[in-house]
């Protein structure tokens, strides 16, 4: 009878080495719905006011190219976003395959395994800065009943002051 332990445990080992990557791999996807969910609330904004323009007036669509070009910077920064996340899951799965492929051929992939998921790693840590970034924009061009959001800051005396926010 073939001795099949020795076989078994180390595909054991390897399952347990798939784990985070795999668990990295829901957060991708739960990242991705996210970023999807923004993405489309941006080009439902954008058709909205581009349907506006048809009937608006000189100063209204003004006002409506701005809050347009606004909305362009988000999708870019979102669109950048899901394309990072994408390539992190990519990079993800190849490792965990790799994982599988080193285990059952015997080759040696630690450094190619590693070299790919700190990659995959890079990649969500950027996906996300661009992420943050889109939320700023998307907060900084708010307007609460109108009026315009405030930071407060400190001058050098102490004192607090507001200041209106930039639009960008």
């Amino acid at each position: 009878m073939l001795n099949t332990a020795p076989h078994i445990a180390n595909l054991a080992q390897v399952i347990q080495l798939a784990v985070a990557p795999v668990f990295l791999l829901a957060g991708v996807g739960t990242t991705l719905n996210a970023l999807a969910t923004r993405v489309g609330r941006i080009i439902d904004r954008a058709r909205t006011m581009e349907d506006r323009l048809v009937h608006a007036s000189p100063e209204q669509t003004e006002e409506y190219h701005k809050l347009l070009r606004v909305l362009s910077k988000r999708a870019t920064l979102i669109n950048r976003a899901i394309g990072l996340s994408v390539t992190c899951g990519f990079l993800v799965s190849l490792v965990v395959a790799a994982l599988f492929i080193s285990s059952s051929l015997g080759i040696n992939l630690d450094a190619p395994i590693a070299i790919t998921f700190v990659i995959a790693l890079a990649c969500l840590a950027l996906g996300l800065v661009y992420f943050l970034r889109e939320v700023i924009l998307a907060t900084n061009s708010l307007s609460f009943g109108g009026a315009r959001p405030t930071h407060l800051e400190v001058d050098k005396s102490g004192g607090v002051a507001k200041t209106p926010v930039a639009k960008e």
